[in-house]
């Protein structure tokens, strides 16, 4: 019987195709330098600008569910009609108890987060959003200490605050001391990009101290959060919940930090001018790179001529063109990347930062390529079009 396996001088045919594809593709690449770099430019400049627009945006979903993300609870117990964790009402702390006797539930923890004024030591306020937790618990607190202890917010008047934000609030080292709606409080930690959308920097501090700084009565707690037991469904423990406190919802962590992102990106007009501004980076890249690499197609119209003069079907030229398509896109999206990932380092330390996660990185490499190769294909038809016979003329 005869072998399915190609032969070997089709395999060899077909590799020296493919190698006289590419070397073709750079040479029309790179036979006007000035035409390359342009062409590289444009790629270079969609990247960085869809790359930090795009980046902004996941930065901003990131920082308005950052509460709800670095906690360890599986269920969120919140007011009836709250839709973002910074804008929770008041829930009394005894519901924890009726939520405790609900089966499948292993940890109710509560939880509370209130705007306050926050007295510089040097004079002059700022707005801040205090975070209370129990000092004993497990399922929230301060993340990314760099500086002071968890245990040390058991002082009566301890706080712990961001280091982005220590120069707003008129801080500096651990000890300094400030009012918080005219009471004293104490420095005792920093934390390192934990960061709010509000402009309000978040002050973490123990639930009983939170509710000292506000003067909120002794049970008053903005949140329950919730631990659920091994193999607990937690729809069905979410419904029993609701069904027996009917003044309160229960979001899902997931659930809660997506309805938390959704309330500022399409709410409020911050979020709208970036989820804008996103969009906008993108049409603006793909009409550069769509341009520049039409244009780079075009101005080898003569060449192409030749080619189809010399009897190259259609299927050749249109390698080619693809090949030149994919060679620029992946040149420019390297720079431009490279560049994106500078940019992300230099400003990490900024109040609203980009991030650049893997799953974007490579999205934007998968959008510049076909970007690049639709901007070729439309291209190729111009292509199709032309006389061989006027390259004689």
């Amino acid at each position: 019987m005869a072998s399915q396996t190609p032969r070997p001088h089709a395999r060899t045919t077909l590799a020296g195709s493919w190698r006289m594809t590419t070397l073709l593709a750079w040479r029309n690449l790179a036979h006007d330098r000035v035409r390359l770099v342009v062409t590289l430019v444009g790629i270079v400049f969609s990247v960085v600008l869809m790359g930090m627009q795009t980046g902004l945006l996941v930065g901003f979903t990131r920082t308005t569910a950052g509460l709800v993300e670095h906690a360890r609870a599986d269920l969120w117990v919140v007011p009836k009609g709250t839709l973002d964790v910074d804008l929770g009402g008041p829930l009394d702390e005894r519901r924890r108890y009726q939520a405790m006797a609900v089966p499948g539930v292993a940890r109710v923890e509560p939880y509370f987060i209130n705007f306050a004024r926050w007295h510089k030591p040097g004079g002059g306020t700022e707005s801040i959003q205090l975070v209370g937790f129990p000092i004993d618990g497990t399922l929230a607190g301060p993340w990314q200490l760099v500086e002071g202890q968890r245990e040390d917010l058991r002082r009566p008047d301890a706080v712990i605050v961001d280091r982005l934000y220590a120069r707003k609030l008129g801080v500096e080292r651990i000890g300094d001391t400030v009012e918080i709606n005219g009471r004293r409080a104490r420095v005792v930690g920093f934390t390192q990009g934990v960061r709010t959308f509000t402009q309000s920097p978040y002050v973490f501090a123990t639930l009983a101290n939170v509710r000292h700084f506000v003067g909120a009565p002794e049970r008053t707690v903005g949140y329950l959060l919730i631990a659920l037991q091994p193999g607990a469904d937690a729809a069905q423990v979410e419904a029993d919940i609701e069904a027996r406190i009917p003044e309160v919802e229960v979001y899902q962590a997931a659930a809660f930090a997506k309805s938390s992102s959704d309330y500022w990106l399409y709410t409020t007009g911050a979020g709208f001018s970036l989820v804008i501004s996103a969009l906008l980076g993108l049409v603006v890249g793909v009409v550069i790179v769509a341009q520049t690499l039409y244009a780079s197609t075009i101005d080898r119209l003569p060449e192409y001529a030749t080619l189809k003069a010399m009897g190259a079907p259609a299927s050749y030229l249109y390698r080619i063109i693809v090949t030149q398509a994919a060679i620029g896109a992946a040149v420019g999206y390297g720079v431009g990347l490279a560049i994106v990932e500078v940019l992300v380092w230099a400003s990490r330390n900024a109040s609203a930062a980009p991030i650049l996660p893997p799953w974007l990185a490579g999205a934007l490499g998968l959008l510049t390529l076909a970007m690049c190769i639709a901007a070729a294909v439309i291209s190729i038809r111009k292509v199709m079009s032309i006389d061989p016979v006027g390259v004689f003329r």
